[in-house]
């Protein structure tokens, strides 16, 4: 229990709702080395979805200096 400003709350009944999201990891294709790392909302369609993939590739691509079409991305699946 927690007691603040006059209120006590129970932490146990507090709970954050997050949205859900998608890992996806980019690739030097010329080195199969992961360069970076990136999570969106899973709840965005597959056209808002590649569109914002596309631009993060683009800013990849920029900052470390490669060719755009060298970076690929793939979405990270659970192996459960």
């Amino acid at each position: 229990m927690l007691y603040n400003s006059g209120l006590l709350f129970n932490t146990y009944n507090l709970y954050i709702m997050e949205a859900p999201v998608k890992h996806y990891k980019f690739i030097n294709s010329r080195t199969d080395n992961i360069i970076y790392y990136y999570s969106l909302d899973s709840t965005l369609g597959p056209g808002e979805c590649r569109e914002k993939l596309e631009a993060i590739k683009a800013q990849v691509a920029t900052n470390i200096g490669v060719f755009l079409d060298t970076v690929y991305w793939e979405e990270i699946k659970d192996e459960d």
